[in-house]
């Protein structure tokens, strides 16, 4: 098939199964998608998954994001067949309270494998770091935090991005502005985050620190903090546009958490909940595990493309430099399996 010049969209969408059928390959050829979002169930091999991501790349021009949640810990889509498993965040943030030349080594080289293997086999970039504080609180963040305290965390998650981008990879920090105080999972509920805007700067500090960094991408949390706005994070323009943009000067591409999570749907339907978070400010939007629904998204969106979130989403393709063949030659490999055997 000849790859299609076209602009990228604002939409990702998933994929059934390990291999791209007809009606997905042209489901990736409407001019409102921008990508996809990878699952395990997309994943039998690292020769399978690497055909698969050049298929999905040779479609358009630019080619279409590829993108995955691989933070390591629960969330690591891809964990065999060459892919290393990786430690929960917090494993280095306990290292860090014992040693923190040692932790901020570990998270950098850790930060480059993870990198280096999605590169490896043409994924663009994983929804990570993760840098909400773990209050002991939220049971859906957890150990997928680095730690309790905001300035370790963005130490952490600093060196995490930096190993992320020496590998040519694109950071995402996510959840903005914290999703470590809401008990609720916003995958499965409303969550509410109760505290006044004084104790939520604390959480705002890691995104900072990354934003300082350059960090290419930030999540919204589909969580609601009364004390600024009545709507969640990732569909309140105050937040996005006033504190992220203006405050905090981020001026990278906003992607949204799944459309679909249960916290979402309260705002509306899938292209209502669409309209809300583009309106908000954000580029990039995220309808997953829902193919009727993203059908409806595709057709029922009329937004038109904006030059400026068109440059921030091509910010987010991978700059590979290695192969299947030459990444266990790196010295940067053999660091980063020394310091996994400390923390497993």
């Amino acid at each position: 098939m000849k790859t299609r010049a076209m602009a990228l969209g604002a939409v990702m969408v998933d994929l059934a199964g390990p291999t791209l059928s007809e009606a997905e390959r042209e489901r990736l050829l409407h001019p409102q998608v921008a990508g996809v979002v990878l699952f395990t169930r997309n994943f039998e091999s690292w020769q399978q998954l690497a055909d698969l991501c050049e298929q999905i790349h040779r479609l358009r021009q630019p080619r279409l994001l590829i993108a995955v949640d691989h933070e390591g810990g629960r969330v690591q889509r891809f964990r065999q067949d060459g892919f290393t498993p990786l430690p929960p965040m917090a494993r280095l943030g306990k290292l860090h309270d014992l040693n923190p030349m040692a932790a901020d080594e570990a998270a950098r080289a850790l930060g480059w494998l993870m990198a280096a293997e999605l590169l490896a086999v043409g994924v663009d970039f994983s929804f990570a770091p993760v840098v909400d504080l773990n209050h002991g609180r939220s049971q859906v963040i957890g150990e997928r935090s680095f730690h309790g305290q905001a300035q370790t965390v963005a130490q952490l998650a600093g060196q995490w991005l930096a190993g992320m981008h020496e590998a040519g990879m694109a950071g995402v920090a996510k959840h903005f502005p914290g999703h470590g105080f809401a008990q609720a999972d916003s995958h499965t509920d409303v969550a509410v985050d109760e505290r006044d805007w004084e104790a939520l700067q604390a959480d705002l500090l890691p995104f900072q620190a990354l934003i300082a960094q350059r960090v290419e991408g930030i999540m919204p949390a589909h969580v609601i903090y009364p004390a600024v706005d009545t709507r969640p994070a990732g569909f309140s323009p105050h937040w996005l546009q006033t504190i992220l943009r203006q405050q905090m000067g981020f001026d990278g591409a906003i992607i949204s958490d799944d459309l679909n999570m249960a916290a979402a749907k309260a705002v509306g339907n899938i292209v209502k909940r669409a309209e809300l978070a583009l309106a908000a400010g954000c580029d990039l939007l995220l309808a997953l595990n829902d193919v009727a629904g993203a059908d409806r998204l595709l057709y029922g969106l009329d937004y038109p493309i904006r030059p400026l979130s068109q440059a921030r989403r091509i910010a987010l393709h991978g700059r590979a430099r290695f192969n299947v063949k030459n990444l266990r030659r790196q010295r940067q490999y053999a660091l980063a399996q020394h310091y996994m055997e400390q923390l497993i």
